[in-house]
């Protein structure tokens, strides 16, 4: 091998190591200093996502100045920005606590069910949310809300000037929504959504709070009771098909 050759191979291995760094990691419970296994570790920059092991063991993909965002059923989320301490030394422990909630009383039987499917079918009220699809617009629908002789003119009302009220809602955000595509296809990152109401990694991954997250959703006309029960999944899906809707508005 001549000594070109041998220089190429040792900067493209120096060139590797600089790229391909990672983090690793290990979680533990504040209180008690075990650690915990099935903790998501999500990296909020590059959308990659892990789970930590039995003993508490994550690795994952990480730059310097990336942002870890951990959460686990129970317990405080906690934020991590990546130095490089956390990638020369693995096996840095993060410590997780427990949140104490007050759980509210719970109705298991609000609508007095006798226990007879054809009795009880006509007791318990069925919310319909009406969806409405409107010609020459670049939409799967506006959901309206429940059936009312109002449903349909509150959707007209709406979009008089459609452009507008999406571009004052996504304009401002463009770098962070372009993380929606991203998101959508990775699916770990899914199916931890589909189990989470509580829209706290939402608001992490766009870099929007819960009030923007709302206000989006009722300009594209999304129900209250869509809003109110929807998983985290469900509640970026309906983004993202809002937020296709204002591209192709834009470049029209």
């Amino acid at each position: 091998m001549s000594i070109r050759h041998l220089i190429m191979v040792l900067l493209f291995g120096w060139c590797n190591q600089l790229t391909a760094q990672e983090v690793i990691g290990v979680v533990k419970n504040a209180a008690d200093d075990k650690p915990i296994p099935t903790v998501h570790v999500l990296n909020l920059n590059k959308v990659v996502m892990t789970i930590t092991d039995v003993n508490g063991v994550f690795a994952i993909d990480a730059e310097v100045n990336d942002t870890l965002f951990l959460s686990y059923l129970g317990f405080k989320t906690i934020k991590v920005t990546v130095t490089n301490d956390l990638i020369k030394f693995p096996k840095t422990e993060f410590k997780l606590t427990a949140l104490a909630l007050a759980l509210e009383e719970v109705v298991v039987r609000p609508y007095q069910l006798t226990g007879f499917l054809e009795i009880d079918a006509k007791n318990v009220p069925i919310n319909r949310n009406q969806r409405y699809s409107i010609p020459g617009l670049p939409t799967g629908g506006y959901e309206a809300g429940s059936r009312g002789p109002s449903a349909f003119s509150r959707v007209v009302g709406s979009i008089f000037n459609p452009f507008d009220f999406l571009h004052n809602l996504f304009g401002k955000k463009p770098n962070e929504l372009r993380k929606l595509k991203k998101i959508r296809e990775n699916n770990a990152l899914r199916d931890m959504l589909a189990i989470k109401y509580d829209r706290e990694t939402l608001e992490e991954l766009l870099q929007l709070n819960i009030i923007d997250i709302d206000e989006i959703l009722r300009n594209c006309n999304f129900s209250e009771n869509f809003i109110r029960t929807a998983n985290d999944l469900q509640i970026l899906e309906a983004i993202s098909g809002c937020y296709e809707e204002y591209k192709v508005l834009r470049r029209r």
